[in-house]
């Protein structure tokens, strides 16, 4: 499946001005990345939850994670999630294809609130190709974990699968380059070669990469079929949280719950690109709040990893 979620039993996590009839229920949900791709998966969940309160979480300052180590990656995401988790969050989206594929177990193992993961879209990849030719654009490191091979694997009897680590293009994300000529030439090279290859369709590995796709399409044209599993993700969750009882007493309409909850955003770098994104992308003018939290191979803002 193109997501993971908790099965188990669980206790719900601190309470944040819950309603008699759902404890917990109005409590906030944490969304983690280590950067700015997860807005992708916040813009859906907006869209599909409009009455959740939401706490966004970057850790801009040590991204891009598909360049790290593994166990770097698993002492960040349970130090980010754990974070969420005494800020109030009922829920936790994961919402980073590199941190899921390393890190979502462990950080299970220590959290009682559902956890909720990410993975490449590669089963409706596969479903949708009609050349039985798919491109999977991921990190290195997503590439690289068992969770992604043993779900390849499954699909590999019917499709060919294209796999192309997509150096710097969660930097260029980062930065805000979305569409300059150097991200261009970046792109074009991962996907050429794809479309040589009579590939039809695509799996957006990344969640940094869906910001990207009027730069792919610029290439690619209608050639081939995006696979973007943020929506996904968000349907996910809301089934969690009514599986739990946990979701949101609704207190207005859409529109004035969206406009009133606003949600925060926190970031372990100084923000400014997460919130200019927030702004260009989503068309959320939000203050975006730096924070310390440190981890077993971090101690500070200025740390190196360990």
């Amino acid at each position: 499946m193109p997501f993971d979620a908790l099965r188990s039993s669980y206790s719900p996590a601190v309470d944040v001005g819950a309603s008699p009839e759902k404890p917990g229920s109005n409590a906030p949900i944490g969304i983690f990345d280590s950067g700015l791709g997860g807005l992708s998966v916040l813009r859906a969940v907006r869209a599909t939850l409009p009455d959740e309160r939401l706490i966004y979480a970057a850790d801009s300052l040590y991204a891009p994670y598909g360049e790290r180590d593994d166990d770097f990656i698993a002492d960040r995401t349970l130090a980010i999630c754990e974070w969420l988790v005494s800020q109030g969050a009922k829920a936790l989206v994961v919402a980073c294809n590199t941190a899921t594929s390393q890190s979502i177990a462990q950080t299970r193992e220590r959290l009682a609130v559902p956890v909720i993961g990410v993975e490449p879209g590669i089963k409706p990849a596969a479903i949708t190709s009609q050349t039985r030719v798919v491109g999977v654009l991921a990190t290195a490191v997503t590439l690289r974990s068992a969770r992604f091979q043993a779900l390849a694997e499954r699909h590999t009897a019917d499709c060919r699968f294209i796999l192309q680590p997509g150096h710097g293009l969660v930097q260029a994300v980062e930065r805000c380059d979305l569409d300059s000529p150097e991200l261009l030439g970046l792109l074009r090279s991962y996907v050429e070669p794809m479309l040589d290859a009579n590939a039809d369709t695509l799996v957006l590995g990344c969640t940094h990469y869906p910001f990207l796709d009027e730069a792919i399409r610029s290439i690619a044209g209608d050639r081939l079929t995006l696979v973007d599993t943020s929506v996904a993700i968000a349907r996910q969750l809301e089934r969690q949280l009514d599986s739990f009882g946990l979701r949101a007493v609704p207190r207005l309409d859409q529109a004035q719950a969206q406009a009133v909850e606003l949600p925060r955003f926190y970031s372990t770098s100084d923000g400014q690109a997460l919130r200019q994104l927030a702004a260009s992308l989503l068309g959320l003018d939000v203050a975006v709040e730096h924070v310390v939290i440190p981890s077993r191979r971090t101690v500070g803002p200025e740390s190196d990893p360990a």
